[in-house]
């Protein structure tokens, strides 16, 4: 049997080739690069999508992240409360800043942050919490709104889903191929309603400059290139059938009877499904039997960030976060993207039914 990738873009991509190739010929001939048209286009089509005022493209998530923080002033000294349980970048950013990242568990139920728990981090020295709306599911905003500390979100797993973008000072969004909104590259996007915030991330990702003629602040060369930005026209058209797809993938999953033999993820209407990551206590050994039926999957986040040797300076100890520790042993993803087939669903789960010891059938 061919193999199962975790995620196939070639396979979201593929009808619409000719059409890239079109406005990819249009950049050519246009000879314009660098914050040309198609950016100006996205920036506005996503602002239009998003629900917000402005969005302005850079570089990637990262960027995206490293930038707001520089432009609400957070740096050396500060705290910035966050999930460990998450990509490097999140943490990185802060750390980039000079701030220092502060680790809050997860709900088991969500994987996304305790609001209970952000609270009884808070001090003094807290400046911004920065959730992470983890794997598509949107993070609680208002219960961490009302804790009074303003929030930086980070949305790079999440384009699209509701009531991102709508609550913190700003969001952030990656488009790295394998996301639900993808570039044919690095690329990331932040959005905010407040016009003197993004009126400082657009200064800072052109080298603090307007004209590149005078510098106001020291800034960043983190721009989100033409031709991505004209991929990234065309993809937006799609996201909303692209993301139906994956919900009715995820449907399908629960309907095969996955959530039978492992713990499924928890559905809400504004989950986007950027990843389909279950958990259960026999996962090297559900990894290990996907792995071998060539089966595309993967674990997330381990070990930690609060356990991470880059951040062991931090003094967080093993069993600090208990919640987000045991995710991390037991979590796995199995293939899901826009366009799997119902076919392939029923191996995955097939494999996983077989790996646990339940009967086929």
């Amino acid at each position: 049997m061919p193999p199962i990738p975790l995620v196939d873009v070639k396979a979201q991509y593929a009808p619409l080739i000719p059409q890239l190739q079109r406005v990819f010929a249009e950049v050519l001939e246009s000879g314009t690069f660098i914050l040309g048209p198609n950016v100006q286009a996205f920036e506005r089509e996503a602002a239009d999508y998003l629900g917000v005022r402005q969005t302005i493209g850079v570089a990637n998530g990262t960027d995206a992240l490293v930038i707001v923080l520089d432009a609400l002033g957070i740096g050396a000294g500060d705290e910035v409360i966050c999930p460990s349980f998450t990509f490097y970048a999140t943490a990185e950013a802060i750390v980039r800043r000079g701030a220092v990242p502060v680790f809050a568990d997860i709900d088991p139920a969500t994987y996304n942050l305790d609001a209970e728990d952000v609270a009884t981090r808070i001090t003094p020295r807290t400046r911004a919490i920065m959730p992470v709306h983890l794997f598509g599911r949107p993070a609680p905003l208002a219960e961490l709104a009302s804790l009074g500390v303003p929030l930086i979100e980070d949305a790079a797993q999440a384009f699209g889903a509701s009531g991102v973008a709508l609550t913190g000072i700003a969001s952030t969004y990656s488009f790295y191929p394998t996301k639900n909104l993808f570039a044919l590259g690095d690329g990331g996007l932040v959005a905010a309603n407040d016009e003197e915030v993004a009126s400082r991330v657009r200064l800072l990702r052109f080298h603090g400059s307007r004209a590149k003629v005078e510098f106001e602040l020291v800034g960043y060369n983190s721009r989100l290139d033409e031709i991505h930005a004209a991929a990234l026209r065309v993809f937006l058209p799609h996201l909303d059938g692209w993301m139906r797809q994956r919900r009715e993938a995820a449907e399908r999953y629960r309907e095969l009877g996955l959530g039978e033999l492992v713990t499924t993820p928890e559905d809400e209407p504004g989950h986007v499904y950027h990843l389909f990551v279950s958990r259960s206590s026999e996962r090297d050994r559900i990894v290990g039997a996907l792995r071998d039926a060539e089966i595309g999957c993967a674990t997330y986040y381990v070990p930690p960030l609060h356990l991470q040797p880059a951040l062991s300076f931090l003094g967080y100890d093993e069993g600090s976060l208990l919640e987000t520790e045991k995710l991390a042993r037991e979590n796995f993803s199995v293939p899901l993207w826009a366009g799997i087939s119902p076919e392939q669903q029923e191996r995955v789960v097939d494999v996983v039914r077989s790996a646990v010891g339940a009967p086929v059938g």
